[in-house]
């Protein structure tokens, strides 16, 4: 009973960061006005947290479990998978994306590839049983109910727009039809970067289960090789895309003290999800869970920063959050749990 909830406080914690991720990375990003400079901060955030914190600690006090050839190449490429996850967010939006179609995709796709994945390293597809797909399913349309349907902010169009569209005094102001993809949007690689996260950010959660069973159950081995990967692929990486990509941006202290928090985020959820599977969690029920509830707490982590009215929250929103809540739950309820060892013969 008390490794459930210890799971469960796990799950709350990585749901937590993550979900608390894009809104303090996001005020990084407007401080700096570039997508690249504060994803670079999040990877020195990650290797001060990931790599140099959990090598203290192993030197200091050590840890079960052990590093091994196996564990370090799976717990790497977990890194790499977290870290191309968040690069194909960051390239999504560079490449005109928006936000309002681009989150629900990779939120909703991410735990279909997870479970399927999960289901074919394991060969445990005689597990999935209908009130688990039932509960993916209900996690998954709630969280694109909740980001589709979120509280906007209220814009107000300039004075010359208001009077073309006849919104002066006696006249209704007409609302102009939006296109489903406004111009400037490279529609291509926009979908090409949405299905890099949704891939990699599926695969993350089995690939780091195999990396940290590998290590013996080591919470903090697989986790220092997370750091370093996402370290590299961070750093060197948006360094190499500033000139390419014509980021026009600037280095600010404000700036970097918010993108360097939002990558303290992602670490500690990264910890949270090694926690949550040294405890007995498996990838079919974590990050179903995760993904389904860190898109609330963005939702809401967003409302609070931005200071939006009550009064904008839609009864499609609050069902959208009571429909993750009920989907995590089924997942939780009815999530494979294993083979039962054979018993023991007399």
């Amino acid at each position: 009973m008390m490794s459930f909830v210890a799971m469960l406080a796990a799950i709350g914690l990585t749901a937590a960061c993550w979900g608390l991720y894009g809104p303090v990375l996001h005020i990084g990003r407007e401080d700096m006005q570039s997508g690249l400079r504060p994803f670079i901060c999040v990877g020195v955030a990650y290797f001060l947290i990931a790599v140099l914190t959990p090598l203290a600690l192993l030197a200091s006090r050590g840890e079960k479990g052990a590093w091994t050839r196996q564990g370090i190449v799976w717990s790497l490429v977990a890194g790499t998978a977290g870290a191309l996850g968040a690069l194909g967010v960051i390239l999504a939006l560079t490449f005109g994306g928006k936000p309002i179609y681009v989150m629900p995709l990779v939120f909703g796709g991410a735990p279909v590839v997870n479970t399927l994945l999960t289901a074919t390293m394991n060969k445990a597809f005689d597990q999935i049983k209908a009130p688990f797909l039932a509960g993916l399913i209900l996690v998954v349309a709630g969280a694109v109910t909740v980001l589709v349907f979120k509280p906007q902010p209220a814009v107000t169009p300039p004075p010359s727009a208001a009077a073309a569209t006849g919104g002066g005094a006696g006249g209704a102001a007409a609302t102009p039809a939006r296109s489903p993809i406004a111009k400037g949007e490279r529609f291509l690689e926009i979908l090409a970067s949405v299905a890099l996260t949704m891939l990699s950010w599926g695969a993350y959660g089995p690939v780091l289960h195999r990396g940290q069973a590998a290590m013996q159950g080591s919470r903090l081995r697989p986790l220092v090789c997370i750091g370093a990967a996402y370290f590299l692929i961070a750093v060197l990486v948006p360094l190499a895309l500033l000139v390419p990509l014509a980021d026009a941006g600037r280095w600010t202290g404000q700036g970097i003290a918010w993108s360097l928090a939002g990558g303290a985020l992602g670490a500690l959820g990264a910890l949270g999800t090694i926690l949550a599977f040294a405890c007995g969690g498996k990838p079919f029920t974590v990050m179903p869970v995760v993904f389904g509830c860190a898109p609330v707490i963005n939702t809401f982590a967003t409302i609070a920063m931005a200071h939006t009215p009550m009064t904008q929250i839609t009864p499609l929103f609050l069902a959208g959050l009571l429909v993750v809540a009920a989907g995590a739950a089924t997942v939780l309820a009815f999530g494979p749990r294993g083979h039962a060892p054979a018993p023991a013969k007399a």
